[in-house]
């Protein structure tokens, strides 16, 4: 307490500097006891106001940052076996993070396993597949093959995207779609990212294959384009003969047979140069949103500029709850990676690209934590499918390497062409360093995003489940009790994990033939195929034990499994069961409280009339067919 002398006589300062006359001593008890009640009480306002804070904190829902890897081995990495391919910042997330060892794509190849990882469903449930095997185009056709063909994934499917849109996210995709963009005209972009619920888009709407990089081969029909290409030498040669014909005088010809051979050779020219010599123009694009800003794409800055994007997608939204899914170009056909990755692996070019594939991976954790956001983001890392094993020319191997696992790209049955790797890194959220064996589907991130995000059940049969139980290390055993393997349109493995067992069993109904005969892939095609010859049935099935033969080399008997007939018969249940789910209604088994849910019929998607191009339906930057431009981009990557 302060005193002064005044002219109005002596002032006390008391407590809180409150200014009073004579009686200090009484007064500044009972003011010293306000005192003490305004600072409890203030405490107590500071409190509240802390705990709505730290509540709101709290309740803000997590961000996701999804990265997969386009036909990347599961081999082909560090914290997976690998010990000659440089891998430091993917081992990372792994070290920090969950690793999965049986994680499963839905299909081994792109449109199919994509599909089936956005929407939580097998493809068959979406269109991507004829529900019945009779539609012969579904033999061959695997894939989307044009950019201005109809088919992709149907407007009336629900992505994980869209869910986590409806709960306020702001969600991006960067990099490979694939699933489609037109269905009847020019821009009405019913199959496009935009409309599937990602809010920002700027990528490869169709996907990298060696078509974008003049001299890599053909990818496309090629025996199709041979077969064009030799009808069109055959009239060109046909017309010359007529023409030589009729001006020496050794036969008479009339105007009108020349006139028809002329038409047709121009068909045969055009049905052939247009779609396919062109293929470089059609297909290998980058939209933003649903604008064609790059026409034919520059393969050589193409990874720093999806980085870029990447990163910039996340600074935009560090402050709002987001999802971002960075899907890359590497490292699929043709190979490209930048000047600071060229010849630095120990295995050439695809060496290089898995390398580089690192490095964009560690970027995006750097970016992820040096803006504080690593305890409230989920990020993943996976890849689509298994390696391309069969791909390779006198430069070395270009595809991936699946490990000990059979198989690879294109082969359903066999697990080099479904497992793939699996990690989660959650600080704070998940263990750090775990290793779970349970199988697991690319199919469960819909059913763990959407109930992080907290978006109510789904209206619809989903075949993945919420993995944050085996993730947080509450149980060691997902919910997929069976697994269903397809090789185009066709059930082709199912795999059968039994309740309080550790053996997870595999059923193979047909097999891939291999070729030359005593290979390991199908190299004499480049690529298996599921249908007719190329494929030998199996009556019994051949069953192994994933756990004890993780490689697929010893086939179980009577009398070396106890449990032989049981697995054929428990198995043969699951498949009629999953069967009906495909034609009738079916409740959801992941949303045991919803109603049932009526399957749609859905039409083939992968038909020849869906994929084969049409000129109305090519997105093109400028006048069309006088379409090109290119983007202005100046970044580097190290």
């Amino acid at each position: 307490m302060t005193a002064r002398l005044d002219d109005t006589g002596p002032i006390v300062r008391c407590p809180m500097g409150l200014p009073i006359t004579a009686g200090c001593d009484t007064v500044g008890r009972l003011e010293h006891h306000l005192s003490l009640r305004l600072c409890l009480l203030a405490l107590l306002l500071l409190l509240v106001t802390g705990s709505d804070v730290t509540a709101s904190e709290e309740d803000r829902k997590p961000n996701f940052v999804l990265m997969m890897v386009d036909d990347l081995g599961i081999g082909d990495i560090g914290c997976y076996g690998n010990d000659t391919i440089r891998t430091p910042n993917i081992d990372r997330l792994a070290a920090e993070g969950v690793k999965l060892t049986q994680h499963i794509a839905a299909a081994p190849l792109c449109t199919p396993s994509r599909a089936a990882f956005h929407t939580g469903r097998y493809a068959l449930r979406s269109g991507s597949y004829a529900l019945r095997s009779g539609l012969g185009s579904t033999g061959r056709v695997q894939v989307l093959l044009f950019l201005g063909g109809s088919g992709g994934l149907p407007p009336t499917e629900t992505t994980f995207a869209k869910r986590l849109q409806e709960q306020g996210y702001t969600t991006g995709l960067v990099g490979k779609w694939h699933l489609g963009v037109n269905c009847e005209l020019r821009g009405d972009h019913c199959h496009h990212p935009n409309t599937h619920g990602f809010s920002y888009f700027y990528g490869l709407p169709f996907t990298l294959f060696n078509d974008c990089r003049p001299g890599e081969g053909k990818d496309i029909l090629a025996d199709l384009q041979n077969t064009l290409w030799q009808l069109t030498v055959l009239g060109a040669l046909a017309l010359l003969s007529l023409v030589c014909v009729r001006v020496c005088g050794l036969l008479e010809v009339s105007m009108s047979v020349i006139v028809a051979v002329t038409f047709l050779s121009l068909l045969a020219f055009s049905v052939w140069f247009v779609p396919f010599e062109l293929l470089m123009t059609w297909n290998c694009i980058i939209m933003r949103n649903q604008e064609v800003v790059e026409q034919p794409m520059d393969l050589d800055t193409l990874s720093q500029r999806l980085l870029g994007e990447a990163q910039g997608f996340i600074e935009r939204n560090a402050d709002r709850p987001f999802l971002l899914f960075l899907s890359l170009a590497h490292v699929h056909t043709p190979l490209f990676s930048s000047p600071g990755f060229a010849g630095k692996s120990r295995h050439g070019l695809y060496g290089d690209n898995v390398e580089e594939v690192d490095y964009m991976i560690g970027r995006m954790t750097e970016t992820v934590d040096r803006l504080g956001l690593a305890n409230n983001t989920m990020m993943y890392f996976t890849s689509d499918h298994g390696g391309h094993i069969e791909d390779a020319d006198e430069r070395g191997q270009k595809g991936g390497w699946n490990g000990i696992y059979k198989g690879g790209k294109a082969m359903g049955g066999w697990e080099g062409g479904i497992r793939v790797p699996g990690i989660f890194r959650w600080p704070g959220r998940l263990p750090a360093g775990r290793v779970f064996d349970t199988p697991t589907s690319l199919m469960d991130l819909y059913p763990t995003l959407t109930h992080l995000a907290g978006a109510t059940h789904s209206d619809r049969l989903l075949d993945g489940y919420d993995l944050m139980p085996v993730l947080e290390g509450r149980t060691e055993r997902s919910q997929h009790e069976f697994m269903f393997h397809y090789c185009g349109a066709y059930l082709n493995a199912v795999r059968w994990h039994p309740p309080g067992s550790e053996s997870v069993y595999k059923v193979h109904f047909f097999t891939p033939n291999f070729s030359p005969p005593g290979a390991g892939g199908c190299y004499d095609t480049k690529v298996c195929s599921c249908h007719g010859s190329y494929v030998t049935h199996h009556s019994p099935p051949i069953v192994f034990d994933l756990h004890t033969d993780p490689s697929e080399s010893r086939p179980l008997t009577p009398v070396t499994e106890p449990r032989y007939q049981e697995v054929l018969q428990q198995t043969a249940r699951a498949v009629e069961q999953h069967r009906a789910t495909l034609t009738h209604s079916h409740p959801s088994h992941t949303q045991p409280d919803t109603h049932s849910p009526q399957s749609e019929p859905v039409l083939n998607q992968l038909s020849w009339e869906k994929i084969l191009w049409r000129p109305w339906l090519q997105p093109c930057c400028g006048t069309f067919p006088f379409c090109g431009c290119t983007e202005n981009t100046t970044s580097t990557l190290a």
